[in-house]
């Protein structure tokens, strides 16, 4: 597995080979170490490479700075996750520039049920930050995962309703994560491991800058269901953002606001162009979803604990907030010792109460 890590991520790292021509060279070689044993005739006839970036795949050379990717990522438990991995976000395999690896820190199943970006101006007014609040206080029964790229202004306020809420909710970063940007954010972003997580296309000594951003959003867009702008001037990333999620075909929502309001301008241009749907209400998002069948609760006979031991009700308990956990934060929120943790895990696998996901993550049945 970590060979084909390794090509995957070297992949990456080609001059000229972006996520188009990534996709067109796995899709044809069905592996990037096939891609890398190719000749140059061969790959110089693949759609998008042509023979300048034929020549730079088979001059490539630097593979020890994938390796150093893979061990970064191992020492401080990060999923390498390529598009043929289950746990990669399915929803970004129908995007024509989907990225060919993502980074991912969190226990926030990417592929939940209902996913929901976010976004609007970091120059947030009083009336964005409490719409915000109100939309996300609101989708608690629902189990939505709420995206957003943590950012000052509604991006921030969006993740920290989400965490208060207790709705997992992932950032999406245009660097890699042995930094984070605004470093404001820091203690949010801890917040946000332990029911949700950070994720990113980018290797964890790439720096946040100017043109990464929009790649940033592209994600954003690309792995929910439909995005909503709360405060956006007409130009600006959450545009961008806005843009993206059409191009995709995500239904696109943006909050009215005054007609003298600058900050809303960018929200009623979308709305003007027929672009974004008007919000009016949560209610009214979720039916446009069709997220109103039916709340997400858990079943009854997991609240009897029967047959339970102390120790196996608490895991329970903190299993039923959250859709999966890893073991190091079972760990962290039980309070329990990692001999307990683990002797509670067995019986409760061996009752069937839950199921052992790769990574040593866990969910309840």
């Amino acid at each position: 597995m970590e060979d084909s890590l390794l090509y995957d991520i070297a992949l990456t790292q080609v001059p000229g080979i972006g996520p188009v021509q990534a996709k067109f060279l796995l899709e044809h070689f069905h592996s990037a170490q096939a891609v890398f044993k190719a000749g140059k005739k061969e790959l110089s006839f693949i759609e998008g490479i042509g023979e300048v970036r034929a020549k730079a795949i088979k001059s490539f050379q630097d593979f020890d700075a994938a390796l150093t990717e893979i061990e970064f990522c191992e020492k401080h438990q990060i999923q390498i996750l390529t598009t043929n991995n289950p746990q990669y976000p399915q929803r970004l395999l129908h995007c024509y520039d989907a990225p060919t690896v993502l980074y991912y820190r969190g226990n926030a199943a990417l592929n939940n049920s209902k996913t929901l970006s976010i976004i609007g101006t970091r120059l947030h007014t009083d009336y964005g930050k409490q719409i915000t609040e109100q939309i996300i206080e609101a989708l608690v029964p629902y189990n939505v995962l709420v995206i957003s790229g943590l950012a000052f202004g509604i991006d921030s306020i969006a993740h920290k309703a989400a965490i208060k809420q207790q709705l997992p909710t992932v950032g999406v970063l245009a660097h890699g994560l042995s930094t984070l940007y605004p470093p404001q954010h820091k203690q949010l972003a801890k917040e946000m491991l332990l029911n949700g997580g950070l994720l990113t296309e980018f290797g964890h000594n790439i720096s946040p800058e100017k043109h990464n951003f929009p790649k940033r959003n592209r994600i954003v867009a690309g792995m929910s269901d439909a995005t909503i702008v709360i405060e956006t001037a007409t130009k600006g990333g959450s545009m961008i953002t806005a843009e993206l999620a059409i191009n995709y075909n995500r239904d696109l929502f943006a909050v009215p606001g005054r007609l003298t309001d600058a900050k809303s301008s960018g929200c009623l241009k979308l709305i003007q162009q027929n672009k974004a749907i008007v919000f009016t209400n949560t209610q009214q998002l979720l039916e446009e979803l069709g997220w109103l069948q039916k709340p997400v609760k858990a079943p009854a006979q997991r609240s009897l604990f029967i047959d339970l031991t102390e120790d196996e009700k608490i895991l329970v308990q903190i299993l039923q907030q959250q859709e999966t956990l890893p073991i190091d934060a079972l760990y962290l929120q039980s309070g329990l010792s990692s001999s307990n943790v683990a002797a509670a895990i067995l019986n409760l696998e061996l009752q069937n109460v839950i199921t052992a996901l790769p990574g040593k993550m866990y969910r309840l049945n």
